[in-house]
């Protein structure tokens, strides 16, 4: 280390020379300077130190944090126990190195930042106070002189100047001792300044050298194994991730080379397929707003079992619907909207209205939604017995308007079996064993789903024994007067369903069978239109009368209504079966032929068929004067004794005349 060559020479001091003074002025520049940087230099170790004891924080809490994986159990985190195992293993080795670097900023702070702190508290410090105390000793011995100067050479006195003497010479004294003092300070701090430069920097040096030494031990002796096996896991999930990413991008590129086709709706170019017992997808949902206002909500339907679930977007899980069991379904013509139908509970109360956006998952809805109703998703194998039903329903129902002859398919003993049933008729009878579907309805039997055609073809091929009267109103028997149907009259709003040849008319269990082909029929053939009409039940016939013309369209004489019967789980659903004559067999009394007739009305089907069971009652009665009478003795009256008092209709019609308060005419 090279010696210092410039100091101030204490034998100057007394003389306090302009040469020792200028020498003196470089010297307190000197300590300006180092003042300034030694600042800057305790501010960068300050920082150093900082920023080291915030890395033991951190270190800390990332120990903590590695161990708070394995308490947050991700949805997603099967397979993870490995990796689990894993952090728990740095969480510890964290936590050794968190010792490490917290021993490392108490080091710092002992052998770095304190001893630049204490250079600069004591020896910069001193050298300011001692320059003060010199700059007073001198402007003391200055003053002193001043007036020691001005003592005057004619009129000496004695004791002023031997005052003034002492003054001078104690002011002297204290100058030279303040000098003396500081130039040793200023002569002392070239070499403290040296040391305080380099011890700081000496104390950091061996405490990082210490924790690099410690920190070697630790993770050389401890961790070579480990940081090896976590080295062998990173490579492997990485080439897993290659491998993954190469196939999710081949993948995108023929998801992406399909045809345009597959991005626009109502494209479809797969066929429909009407086995499905499972079906989900986005549809719209009809919702009433207000009293006549209505809204379409877009949401996500699927099957699950026997019911229709609905899961809004966002949510973690679907809620049931609707049951789908022994429900009806159809097609029906809404608002200005396409591909809309709806689902009907069995007891009728609850419906819905919705929309698919394509013809084909319009129709695959109603195909699925029917077959669940089936309840074929609860056999053993409900694919098959879907493919066979559907086979079957295709050649038994075809949307015809007329009665035309086809021959018979063959039986298909897989025909689902009727819902359950009720009725009201007293003359219905009961077999002991259920008759199967082909022994009730002839495989293959066309179905009519308008009435409104020409009265030739539809009494020589349908009516089977039913009077039809011409548009114009004027009935074949216009003889007839008020007094037959005197005894009772009740109108009813109903929507023509359908109606087919039957092959008997003894069992009400063909009323059933007739409901279920027609409502398949309906949905199989997408026919969601329905004819509006008013069923009059009077003591003697039943007519259906258009609600806007008063056309009488079909007339039957109640004696030739043999069955009749309201649906048991969709009350709203009832049917009768009528009986005729064909002699197109050349037979005088002509082989009888049955017809039944499928309705859906706006109130509960077991009125309408507890107004024909009483019709019934009151045409028997009339054969015996006493019986009629005591009939009409238990029957309730209006007070004036003129109407028979029935059950009000509580439907939601409001179609006009004849859907007022429902009574019968006496």
């Amino acid at each position: 280390m090279p010696a210092v060559h410039h100091k101030l020479l204490l034998e100057d001091a007394l003389q306090d020379s302009p040469q020792t003074r200028s020498l003196l002025s470089v010297f307190e520049e000197d300590v300006g300077m180092l003042t300034d940087y030694t600042n800057q230099l305790l501010q960068s170790m300050q920082r150093v130190f900082g920023a080291q004891s915030e890395m033991g924080l951190a270190t800390e809490q990332l120990s903590k944090q590695l161990l708070e994986y394995e308490k947050k159990n991700f949805a997603l985190g099967k397979g993870d126990e490995e990796v689990i195992t894993t952090l728990q293993n740095f969480a510890k080795t964290v936590g050794e190195l968190n010792a490490l670097h917290s021993e490392l900023a108490n080091q710092m702070a002992d052998s770095m930042v304190f001893p630049l702190i204490q250079f600069r508290e004591k020896d910069l410090t001193e050298i300011s106070t001692l320059k003060e105390i010199f700059a007073i000793g001198t402007d003391e011995h200055e003053a002193a002189m001043v007036k020691y100067s001005r003592l005057p050479k004619k009129k000496e006195n004695e004791k002023l100047k031997a005052d003034l003497v002492k003054e001078v010479a104690y002011t002297r004294r204290k100058q030279h001792q303040a000098s003396l003092q500081y130039y040793c300070a200023l002569n002392a701090l070239q070499y403290r300044k040296r040391v305080a430069m380099l011890e700081p920097m000496l104390g950091y040096t061996h405490a990082q050298i210490s924790f690099f030494k410690k920190g070697f031990e630790l993770v050389s002796k401890k961790m070579d194994s480990f940081l090896a096996s976590v080295s062998n896991m990173t490579q492997s999930i990485q080439a897993q991730l290659d491998s993954e990413a190469e196939a999710m991008r081949v993948s995108h590129r023929e998801l992406l080379s399909v045809e345009d086709t597959v991005y626009m709706p109502d494209k479809d170019t797969e066929p429909v397929n009407r086995t499905l017992i499972q079906k989900a997808g986005y549809l719209n949902i009809r919702n009433k707003t207000g009293l006549v206002t209505t809204a379409w909500d877009r949401l996500y339907f699927f099957t699950q079992g026997g019911n229709l679930m609905c899961q809004p977007r966002g949510a973690v899980a679907g809620g049931m619907v609707l049951d789908l069991d022994n429900s009806s379904v159809m097609a029906v013509d809404c608002e200005d909207r396409r591909y809309c139908f709806q689902i009907t509970s069995p007891s009728g109360k609850t419906s819905m209205i919705l929309q698919a956006e394509s013809k084909k998952e319009y129709e695959e809805w109603i195909c699925t939604v029917n077959n669940i109703s089936r309840q074929i998703y609860l056999t053993d194998n409900p694919e098959a017995v879907a493919i066979r039903l559907n086979q079957t329903a295709i050649q038994a129902v075809t949307p015809i308007t007329s009665f035309e002859k086809r021959q018979d398919g063959s039986p298909n003993p897989d025909r689902a079996k009727p819902g359950g049933v009720h009725t009201t008729s007293s003359g219905s009878q009961k077999t002991g064993v259920a008759p199967e579907p082909e022994d009730l309805i002839a495989p293959g039997t066309p179905i009519q789903f308008d009435i409104m055609l020409p009265a030739s073809e539809f009494q020589d091929q349908n009516r089977t024994g039913g009077r039809r009267t011409n548009p114009f109103g004027e009935t074949e028997d216009d003889c007839s007067t008020e007094t037959d149907d005197s005894l009772l009259q009740q109108v009813f709003a109903v929507r023509f369903l359908g109606s087919m040849a039957v092959r008997c008319g003894d069992n009400q269990e063909v009323i059933y069978e007739a409901m279920r082909q027609v409502l398949a029929a309906r949905a199989i053939h997408n026919i969601f239109r329905t004819t509006e009409a008013h069923l009059m039940v009077t003591s003697s016939s039943l007519r259906l009368i258009d609600p806007q013309t008063q056309v009488t369209r079909l007339s039957f004489q109640l004696g030739e209504v043999c069955q009749f019967a309201a649906h048991q789980e969709n009350g709203r659903l009832m049917g009768f079966v009528v009986e005729g004559r064909d002699w197109s067999d050349g037979d005088e009394e002509g082989e009888p032929s049955f017809s039944a007739f499928v309705f859906e009305s706006n109130t509960e089907g077991e009125k309408i068929c507890y107004t024909i069971n009483l019709a019934k009652e009151i045409t028997e009665a009339k054969k015996d004067p006493e019986a009629l009478a005591q009939l009409m003795k238990n029957m309730p009256l209006t007070n004036d004794g003129k109407f028979l008092l029935l059950e009000p209709e509580t439907g939601d019609t409001t179609e006009g005349a004849g859907q007022e308060d429902l009574e019968s005419e006496a």
